[in-house]
C-alpha cells in the first residue's frame, strides 16, 4: 500500500516537474530525491501519528497536485472537503507536516543543484543552475577571461588579486526566523542524501545513511521551527560565529590555495602571499546599537571577549597538530637559536608550573620546542579570555598572552623561513601556511567588530557637554559653528568633561560604549558607523568622543547616507570634511563611506534608490579622487530586493566604475548568512563569487552610462518616487491593508 502510494506521488511530481523550465525538468535525480525524502518522511508520519494521517497527507497531497496540473474545480472542491473535514489537532499535524514537505523538496533541490554543477565542472562546463558566467564567478575562468579577451597579463593578475581586500561583515536581522538547530538537521538530511547517490558507496553504508536519514528527518519534523523568546544579541553572535567553526575557518585556507592553483594554470608560479588581505570578516553583532536597547556597552565588551576566547580555542585546537606534522630538526642558525633559548626559559619555569608535553621535547626537534611556546600562549589568551568573560577579572598577567597578531605571527614566520631557507619549502607550503592564513585573516579577535550608533545620540551628549561647560546648546548651533567648536577642541588638548557630567541614561549608555573600546584590544574593532549622518559634525563629533573616552588606538568613522535627501547631500557633506586639514591628516588619505539600501528604498521606493545609490557613489568617487583621497564604500545590503538583495556577481559588476578599485565592504545579513556559508561548497562559492566579481570590476570596470540614458533614468525616477510615496505615505489604508 505505501509502496504504490508513494509510487504515485513520484509519478504525479515528475508530471508537474515537466511544466517547470526545462533546467528542472531535463534531471531525474530531483525525482529522486524528492521521492526518498517524501517516502522516508512518510513512513515516519504513520509511526507517530497512525495509518490514517498518513493517507490524508497523501490524499491531499495527490489532490493539491492533480489540480495544480490541470486547474479542475472539481479537484479544488474535493480538496475543501477533507479540508474541512478535519478536527484541529490533525489540521495542525497535517499543517505541520505539508511544511515539512516544502522543506525537504527545497533540501532536494539543492542536493541535485550541487550535484549538476560537479557533473558540470568535471566537463569543463559552466554552472547550470546559472545561466551564465554573468551570474556566477569561476576564479579559474575569469583569471583566464581576463588573459583572453582583455590581453591582460598574469603578471597584472597576480598583483591586483594580492592588493584587493573584500570584507564581509557579518549582522544580525530580525528576518532570520529560522532556529539554527534545524538549519543544522536540514544541513545533516542534504549531506546523507548526497552520500546516499555516491558512486563507490556499499550496501552496510548505504544501510548506515538511509537509517542516519531516517534520524535527521524525524528530528526535524519533531522540532519547533518558530523562535518563542528573541534571541538575546550574545545568541546571535554565538549564531554567527558558529558559521566559523563549521564552515569559513577550514574555507578560507582551501578557498586561498584554489586561487594558488587557478594562478599556476595561467603562469604564475607564485603563491597569494599569507598576509594578502585578500578576504576579511567583521560583525555587527553586538556593536549595532542603532534602535536596539538590548545592546550595551557590557554586550559589547562580553561579544569581543567571546570571540577572542573563540579565536585561541581554535588556534588552539589546531596547533598541536602541526607540532605532530613539524618533527624536522634541520633549521637555520637563527631559529636554532630561538628554540634554545626558549627551551631553557621553559625548564626553568617547570619547577613553577605544571610541565606540559612540550617542555619535555628534546631540542634536536626545534619547531615543536617553538610550536610549544606558541601553544601555550594562546592557552593562556584563551583562558585569560574566559576568566575575563566570566568575573571581569583574571589570574593570568598579560604578558603570557598574545596581545596582538604580529606577536602572534613572529614566530609562525620564523618556522616558515627557517624550512624554506633549508629546501623544506614545500612541508612550510603545507598545513603551515593554511595556519599563517588563517592568523592573518582571523587575527586573535576572529572578527572585528564595528559599532554603529545613530547621530542624534552624539549630539546629545555634546549637547550636555556644551550646557554644562558654559550653558550654551550644541543642538542649536548651525553646522558651521558646530564645525568650528569641534575643529578648536580637536586641535587642543583641555578634557571636556569629568565625572560631574550630568548624564542621562542614553548619555552614559554612549559615553560607555567608548570606554570599552578604550579598555579592550583596539584588534577587536573595525569601524564606528554613524547611521542617519547628514554633515561634517556628525563625523568631527565622533572624533572628539573618541579622544575624550582614552581610546588610544580610534576607530576609522564612517558616515552612512541612507534616505534620498541624504544621499543627495552626501558627496557636498564628504568634500566638507575633506576641506579640512585635520581631518584629512587624521585618515592619512583613506576613507569609508556607507550607503543603507534598505532605508534608502522605503524612502523612495526601489527604482529610485538604486538610482540615487547609483549617482551618489559617482560624485563621491569624484570628491576622494579631487583630494587624493582612496575611497571605500560599504554597500549596506540585504537579502530581499527590497533591502539590496540580487546575484552577488551582477551586484558588483554594476556598480559605477572606480568605486570598487580593489576594496569592498559589504554586509551579510540574517538568513543570508546561511544561503552564504551553511554549507562547505556555499562558503567556497560565497568566497569565490567575491574575489572574482571585485577583480573584474577592478580589471574590466563598466562603462558610465550614456547622457541619454542618465535623463531617461532621472525622469523615471521622479516619476517612480511619486508613485510609491502615494500609495506608501498617503493612502491611509496601506498600513490596514497589511494588517487584514
Amino acid at each position: 500500500m505505501a509502496g504504490r502510494n508513494i509510487e504515485k506521488m513520484a509519478s504525479i511530481d515528475a508530471q508537474l516537474r515537466q511544466l517547470a523550465p526545462a533546467k528542472v525538468s531535463e534531471d531525474d535525480k530531483l525525482i529522486e530525491y524528492d521521492a526518498l525524502l517524501l517516502d522516508r518522511f512518510l513512513d515516519i508520519l504513520q509511526d507517530l501519528h497512525g495509518e490514517d494521517l498518513r493517507e490524508t497527507v497523501q490524499e491531499l497531497y495527490e489532490l493539491s497536485a492533480e489540480y495544480e496540473g490541470k486547474r479542475e474545480p472539481k479537484k479544488l472542491e474535493e480538496l475543501g472537503k477533507v479540508l474541512t473535514s478535519l478536527d484541529a489537532g490533525d489540521s495542525i499535524v497535517i499543517s505541520k507536516a505539508f511544511s515539512h514537505m516544502l522543506n525537504l523538496a527545497n533540501l532536494a533541490e539543492e542536493v541535485q543543484i550541487a550535484y549538476r554543477r560537479r557533473i558540470k565542472k568535471l566537463k569543463k562546463g559552466d554552472f547550470v543552475d546559472e545561466s551564465s558566467a554573468a551570474t556566477e564567478s569561476d576564479i579559474e575562468e575569469t583569471f583566464k577571461r581576463l588573459v583572453s579577451d582583455l590581453g591582460k597579463s598574469p603578471e597584472e593578475i597576480f598583483d591586483a588579486l594580492k592588493n584587493q581586500t573584500v570584507d564581509l561583515v557579518l549582522t544580525a536581522h530580525p528576518t532570520q526566523s529560522v532556529r539554527r538547530s534545524l538549519l543544522q538537521k536540514h544541513g545533516r538530511i542534504r549531506d546523507c542524501l548526497a552520500q546516499l547517490y555516491a558512486k563507490d558507496i556499499t550496501p552496510d553504508d548505504k544501510q548506515e545513511l538511509d537509517e542516519s536519514l531516517q534520524r535527521e528527518i524525524q528530528a526535524a519534523f519533531r522540532t519547533d521551527e518558530i523562535r518563542r523568546t528573541p534571541p538575546t544579541p550574545q545568541d546571535e553572535m554565538r549564531a554567527g560565529m558558529s558559521y566559523f567553526h563549521e564552515t569559513i575557518w577550514n574555507g578560507v585556507p582551501k578557498f586561498l590555495r584554489r586561487v594558488d592553483t587557478a594562478l599556476k594554470n595561467i603562469g604564475i608560479d607564485e603563491r597569494v602571499p599569507y598576509n594578502a588581505p585578500l578576504i576579511q570578516f567583521s560583525s555587527w553583532m553586538g556593536g549595532d546599537r542603532d534602535g536596539n536597547p538590548r545592546v550595551t556597552p557590557e554586550v559589547t565588551r562580553d561579544v569581543c571577549l567571546l570571540a577572542r576566547m573563540m579565536a585561541a580555542n581554535l588556534y588552539y585546537n589546531q596547533i598541536e597538530n602541526l607540532m605532530f606534522e613539524l618533527s624536522m630538526w634541520r633549521c637555520t642558525d637563527e631559529f636554532r637559536a630561538k628554540a634554545d633559548e626558549i627551551h631553557r626559559n621553559s625548564r626553568k619555569d617547570a619547577a613553577k608550573h605544571y610541565i606540559e608535553f612540550w617542555k619535555t621535547i628534546p631540542p634536536t626537534e626545534p619547531y615543536r620546542v617553538i610550536l610549544g611556546d606558541v601553544r601555550d600562549k594562546l592557552y593562556h589568551t584563551r583562558e585569560r579570555s574566559r576568566q575575563l568573560l566570566s568575573n571581569g577579572i583574571s589570574d593570568i598577567p598579560e604578558e603570557a598572552t598574545f596581545t596582538n597578531v604580529e606577536q602572534f605571527l613572529e614566530p609562525l614566520e620564523l618556522c616558515y623561513r627557517s624550512l624554506c631557507s633549508c629546501g623544506d619549502r614545500p612541508i612550510a607550503d603545507g598545513t603551515l601556511l593554511d595556519f599563517l592564513r588563517q592568523v592573518s585573516t582571523f587575527g586573535l579577535s576572529l572578527v572585528r567588530l564595528d559599532i554603529r550608533q545613530e547621530s542624534e545620540r552624539h549630539t546629545d551628549v555634546l549637547d550636555a557637554i556644551t550646557k554644562h561647560l558654559d550653558g550654551s546648546s550644541y543642538r542649536e548651533w548651525s553646522e558651521e559653528r558646530r564645525q568650528e567648536w569641534l575643529l578648536s577642541e580637536l586641535s587642543g588638548k583641555r578634557p571636556l568633561f569629568g565625572p560631574d557630567l550630568p548624564k542621562t541614561e542614553e548619555i552614559a549608555d554612549v559615553l560607555d560604549t567608548f570606554k570599552v573600546i578604550s579598555e579592550l584590544p583596539s584588534d577587536c574593532f573595525g569601524a564606528y558607523i554613524i547611521s542617519m549622518a547628514t554633515s561634517p559634525s556628525d563625523v568631527l563629533a565622533v572624533e572628539l568622543l573618541q579622544r575624550e573616552c582614552h581610546v588610544k588606538t580610534p576607530l576609522r568613522v564612517v558616515p552612512l547616507f541612507e534616505k534620498l535627501a541624504d544621499l543627495e547631500a552626501a558627496p557636498a557633506a564628504v568634500s566638507r570634511l575633506f576641506s579640512l586639514d585635520w581631518y584629512k591628516n587624521r585618515i592619512n588619505g583613506k576613507q569609508e563611506v556607507m550607503i543603507g539600501y534598505s532605508d534608502s528604498g522605503k524612502d523612495a521606493g526601489r527604482l529610485s534608490a538604486a538610482w540615487e545609490l547609483y549617482k551618489a557613489q559617482e560624485e563621491l568617487v569624484k570628491v576622494a579622487k579631487k583630494y587624493g583621497v582612496k575611497l571605500t564604500m560599504f554597500h549596506g545590503r540585504g537579502g530581499t530586493v527590497g533591502r539590496g538583495g540580487g546575484p552577488t556577481h551582477l551586484a558588483i559588476l554594476s556598480q559605477p566604475p572606480d568605486t570598487v578599485n580593489g576594496s569592498l565592504r559589504v554586509t551579510v545579513q540574517g538568513e543570508v548568512i546561511e544561503q552564504s556559508f551553511g554549507e562547505e561548497h556555499l562558503c567556497f562559492r560565497t568566497l569565490q563569487r567575491f574575489t572574482a566579481a571585485t577583480l573584474e570590476h577592478g580589471m574590466n570596470p563598466p562603462v558610465s552610462p550614456k547622457p541619454e540614458w542618465r535623463a531617461l533614468l532621472d525622469a523615471m525616477a521622479v516619476v517612480a518616487t511619486e508613485e510609491y510615496r502615494c500609495v506608501v505615505f498617503q493612502e491611509p489604508r496601506f498600513v490596514e491593508y497589511f494588517r487584514l
